[in-house]
C-alpha cells in the first residue's frame, strides 16, 4: 500500500509511549488524509479521515492481513487518537472500528463530537 506519492513522501513521525514495540511507528499522512501504522517500510495499517472544522472524521480504518490478530488496529486507534487530542480537536467516529475502540476505551469517550 504505498502511497501514490512513493515511499518519500512526506510523514510526520513521532514516537508514541502506547506502542509496545519499537518495530512500529506511527505518522500522520496529512496528504494522503490518513494516520499510518508501519513496521520498517512496511505499511501495517492505516486510519482514513477528514477534516471537518474543529473535528477529525475518522471513515475506514484497515490492517494489512499479514498483521491482522497482532494489535496493530489498537495501536493505531490509539496512537490516532492521542493525535487528535494532542491537537485539541473532537472526533467524529463513522468508521466502525474506532467507534468500537472508543466504547471499549471509555478515557477516549471524552473526544467524541457532540
Amino acid at each position: 500500500m504505498n502511497s501514490p506519492a512513493g515511499p518519500h513522501a512526506p510523514r510526520q513521525r513521532w514516537d508514541t509511549r502506547s506502542m509496545t514495540s519499537s518495530d512500529f511507528q506511527f505518522a500522520r499522512n496529512a496528504a494522503q488524509h490518513r494516520f499510518e501504522l508501519r513496521q520498517g517500510e512496511t505499511l501495517a495499517g492505516i486510519a482514513e479521515y477528514r477534516e471537518e472544522g474543529d473535528r477529525v472524521v475518522f471513515t475506514h480504518t484497515k490492517v494489512e492481513p499479514a498483521f491482522e490478530g497482532k494489535g496493530v488496529g489498537s495501536r493505531l486507534a490509539r496512537a490516532a487518537l492521542d493525535d487528535v487530542r494532542a491537537q485539541g480537536r473532537k472526533v467524529e467516529a463513522r468508521c466502525e472500528f474506532i467507534a468500537g475502540w472508543i466504547a471499549k476505551h471509555p478515557d477516549y469517550a471524552d473526544l467524541l463530537a457532540s
